[in-house]
């Protein structure tokens, strides 16, 4: 019996079928447990993540997740689209400081209204939030649709209709949107010192591709190349004004 386990969803208010729903499992899954089954650890990683705690609260006899990858690794799963919405929504509202958001259309969170409503929360608390979106005239984005098999026009589409969906935001003061003409190799998702980084393989479509939560440790980890990168973007991307 994992009572750890029943005690954070207690404390989190779900049932066994929300975290089955919000992982994509059976909830028989759910039940085994809590009845003391040891997850995998990419279900682990999620429902650590879900419930906001860490693994080791849930799972004491598992190892850290940063124990058994590098320093300032702490997860890597599989796809993007494994992760749960809720842990993007948990992400960007653990946010006190800084949110930045780099990729070509980030269409997936832009039809996500509760996403939009945290970012626009957080950026009337004083967090900062930057948002890099591609050009939707630009050849850059016509490559990566072909890339990606979905087609040059479709991928200028799905800019062009998340800047439709990202465009109230524009009005929120703390919120800056820039368009890019960059190759990008990743997309980047960051709330202060924790980023997501959405890799990026040819001929394979973002939502397929792995992700790597990053955990900000120091100067010279993993997560400070990735801020750099974006702060390179930043810099040379054009604003997007009304």
């Amino acid at each position: 019996m994992n009572n750890n386990l029943r005690y954070a969803l207690a404390a989190a208010r779900l049932n066994p079928t929300d975290v089955a729903a919000a992982l994509a499992v059976d909830p028989k899954t759910v039940s085994r447990w809590l009845n003391g089954r040891t997850p995998y650890p990419r279900h682990r990683w999620a429902v650590a993540d879900l419930l906001n705690v860490d693994e080791a609260d849930l799972w004491p006899e598992s190892a850290p997740r940063g124990q058994a990858l590098a320093d300032g690794v702490q997860a890597i799963y599989p796809h993007r689209w494994a992760i749960p919405q809720t842990v993007w929504r948990n992400l960007f509202n653990s946010a006190n400081e800084e949110i930045d958001i780099l990729a070509y259309s980030a269409l997936f969170l832009a039809e996500d209204h509760a996403t939009l409503r945290i970012l626009t929360e957080r950026a009337q608390t004083g967090v900062n939030v930057r948002i890099l979106l591609g050009d939707p005239e630009a050849p850059e984005i016509a490559t990566r649709g072909a890339n990606e098999g979905i087609g040059s026009e479709v991928m200028a589409a799905r800019v062009k209709n998340a800047l439709t969906l990202y465009w109230p935001l524009i009005d929120v003061p703390g919120i800056e949107i820039r368009l890019h003409c960059t190759v990008l190799y990743n997309s980047i998702y960051r709330a202060d010192d924790q980023l997501l980084i959405n890799t990026h393989a040819y001929g394979t479509p973002a939502a397929n591709a792995p992700v790597m939560h990053l955990n900000r440790t120091e100067d010279q980890g993993p997560a400070s190349t990735y801020l750099t990168s974006f702060n390179r973007i930043w810099t040379v991307a054009q604003r997007r004004d009304k």
